[in-house]
């Protein structure tokens, strides 16, 4: 769905954000933007009318009858989203209800008004924000539209209902979840200590939460309000709390298949985009079948990521319990050395490719193409050969080059691989690292040397091998395109550092050689990765979908799981109708994504002081000698702490289609 900023000439009327903008009676054709960005148009069903939400209305449309939208909001907000568990949110929202629903139906009194208007008090006492927050919109209109409601009472006014109205619940947590898991409804279960439920909340979204309850990089954290009061609540480790619990109590999921299909889907790659597209295709009926090059699953995730991080034996369990839905995994075959795209096309009904980013980004130095001996491939190889046990030999002095999680990993992984000194190289400062801070935290403790505002320019190399690499300092300039400022060369203050390692690590690129021998019609970027359409994952070859770091670049797990469940919603309607198109779910995580729904700036009015919960982790540069997990479980009472944090922050947003 494409996103268009909505500026003040194409706005009859907002409350958004507390800020009115009043165009009724006209307005200038001039004004600024109010920096607000809805789709212009609600998939193929026709344009957006209004919004209406938890901070107000926005009408587009000065035909979209607002008193009606109200009654509709307020009904959907009241027998689909409101949870029942306090009085002021049952009671308060079911007044609404009737009260907007009389209204309409022309049987309305003025006194309904203030009836509407006196429910504030009562929703702010309610045990989450959905509610409170839902009301909103429909005090502001009965503020600033109160002659139609009057029209309506007086029986001057019917009803004229839009096209159609799409409704949504979300959270800024949620919203900035890639998986779009309902966070607040699992951290609930977890308070409660409703274990199992809660690993079964998770799971309607993302199939693989060991892992993401341990390196995923949370970015749902970011949107948590909790941390405009104290700390964000630790979301990333209750997801691992309720996964630890069912396996460490041999639970088995109780996950059932829906009755077969007969249709036949093929997923290359078992890494996090591939497995989940698996997961919930299976779910649905279907047959599915895994290769994957390697010969354990995982991908990325389990060769690019050390075991003191992520343990493979429970990435294996994963892989597991997507095998156990009747999903068939083939190992140590790789596509387009073992088997064609198009012998794939041939034999299935649809192709989900999730085949990774294993090919490592050039440094751009001197001699790093020559084969010298001392000079890694890239920092996913070296990974990928200890991981595997393919006899990569790691000398006493390593030099790392980079910043990311990747880099981190090298320079971790060398030290325990018997490296006396491992040292990591970085054009910017320690500020601009895009690695996780607590990595690079955990990289110093292990005694990690750090090289920053260096960047490599040669490579030293005596008798075919790698001696040193010659390194130029660096200073900081105006800020670059990822906002970071940019690293600029100091004229003649080359140095040689001794090494007898180089490990470039700066980032890696989709290999997509497998579409090199025939005419496959996908479109690819500038950057080496897939082209998919319209976020259905489709490409333009009918029937292949992609999804993960080839379609995206190199990415975060979450993202890839994000990727891999639209995938295979959008592939199961594929199959089942003929047509790859977004549904209503689809749509409108979409328009709330490009429309935001966590305000940095908020005030939430609520005392803090609860501090985040931390979970035991194995301290001291000792654990450097090995790979036992370094982040423990969180006791069940810790656990129960840390989500009594959660504010639920639930809100409701509805769109009206003309």
């Amino acid at each position: 769905m494409v996103c268009v900023e909505v500026v003040l000439s194409q706005v009859f009327f907002s409350s958004w954000g507390r800020e009115i903008v009043d165009n009724r009676q006209g307005g200038e054709a001039d004004l600024a933007s109010i920096n607000l960005k809805l789709p212009e148009n609600y998939l193929d069903q026709g344009k957006i009318g209004a919004f209406m939400g938890w901070d107000g209305i926005i009408l587009l449309d000065k035909e979209t009858d607002v008193v009606a939208m109200a009654a509709e909001y307020m009904k959907r907000v009241q027998e689909k989203h409101c949870c029942a568990k306090c009085s002021p949110g049952k009671r308060g929202t079911r007044v609404l209800q009737d009260t907007l629903a009389r209204i309409v139906n022309g049987e309305g009194r003025e006194q309904d008004l203030e009836t509407i208007e006196s429910l504030s008090a009562l929703l702010d006492n309610c045990k989450c924000t959905l509610c409170m927050t839902s009301a909103i919109p429909v005090f502001d209109a009965v503020k600033h539209f109160r002659s139609d409601f009057l029209a309506y009472i007086n029986g001057e006014k019917k009803p004229k209902t839009a096209k159609a109205y799409k409704d949504r619940v979300t959270a800024p947590c949620i919203d900035r979840c890639p998986a779009h898991i309902d966070i607040p409804t699992y951290i609930e279960e977890i308070k409660e200590r409703r274990h199992d439920e809660s690993l079964a909340t998770i799971r309607e979204y993302m199939p693989i939460p060991a892992v993401c309850g341990r390196v995923c990089p949370h970015p749902c954290e970011t949107g948590c309000r909790r941390a405009l009061v104290d700390e964000p609540v630790s979301i990333m480790v209750m997801k691992r709390v309720a996964s630890d619990h069912e396996w460490l109590h041999h639970k088995q999921p109780p996950m059932v298949p829906k009755a077969p299909t007969g249709k036949n889907v093929i997923v290359v790659g078992a890494g996090p985009a591939g497995l989940t597209c698996a997961y919930y295709l299976a779910l649905e009926g279907h047959k599915v079948k895994i290769i994957d090059m390697l010969n354990e699953p995982g991908g990325t995730v389990a060769v690019g990521i050390p075991d003191y991080r992520m343990p493979r034996h429970l990435l294996r369990r994963e892989a597991e319990i997507v095998e156990a839905l009747g999903v068939e995994i083939e190992y140590g075959v790789k596509l387009g050395r073992d088997v064609s795209l198009r012998e794939l096309k041939e034999k299935y009904d649809a192709v989900f490719l999730g085949t990774g980013a294993f090919k490592s980004k050039p440094m751009g130095v001197e001699g790093e193409d020559q084969g010298y001996d001392g000079f890694s491939e890239g920092g996913i190889h070296y990974l990928r050969a200890v991981a595997l046990n393919q006899g990569m030999v790691t000398p006493k002095r390593v030099i790392v080059v980079g910043g990311g999680n990747t880099a981190i990993d090298c320079v971790r992984v060398a030290l325990r691989e018997g490296a006396e000194e491992s040292i990591l190289v970085y054009r910017r400062t320690r500020k601009e690292m895009p690695a996780e801070s607590y990595e690079v935290d955990d990289a110093e403790e292990e005694n990690v040397k750090f090289e920053f505002l260096r960047n490599p320019t040669r490579l030293i190399v005596e008798n075919n091998k790698v001696v040193g690499v010659e390194v130029i300092k660096m200073e900081l300039g105006e800020p670059d395109d990822s906002g970071r400022r940019r690293p600029q060369e100091v004229p003649g203050s080359e140095y040689v550092i001794p090494c007898d390692m180089v490990i470039p690590a700066i980032g890696q690129d989709p290999d997509l050689s497998y579409l090199e021998d025939g005419d496959y019609g996908i479109e690819q970027t500038r950057w080496n990765s897939i082209v998919t359409r319209g976020g259905t994952m489709m490409t333009d070859n009918e029937g292949v979908f992609a999804g993960g770091d080839c379609e995206y670049g190199a990415m975060t797990v979450v993202l890839a799981v994000g990727h891999g469940r639209r995938a295979a919603r959008v592939m199961h309607r594929y199959l089942m109708e003929g047509k790859s198109v977004l549904d209503d779910d689809d749509a409108m995580e979409d328009l709330f994504s490009n429309f935001g729904v966590f305000d940095k700036n908020e005030n939430i009015g609520i005392a803090g002081g609860l501090h985040r919960e931390h979970q035991p982790k194995i301290d001291g540069p000792e654990r450097a000698t090995n790979y036992e997990e370094i982040e423990l479980a969180m006791p069940e009472s810790q656990a129960v702490r840390e989500a009594e944090r959660c504010l639920r922050c639930y809100r409701v947003g509805m769109v009206a289609v003309s």
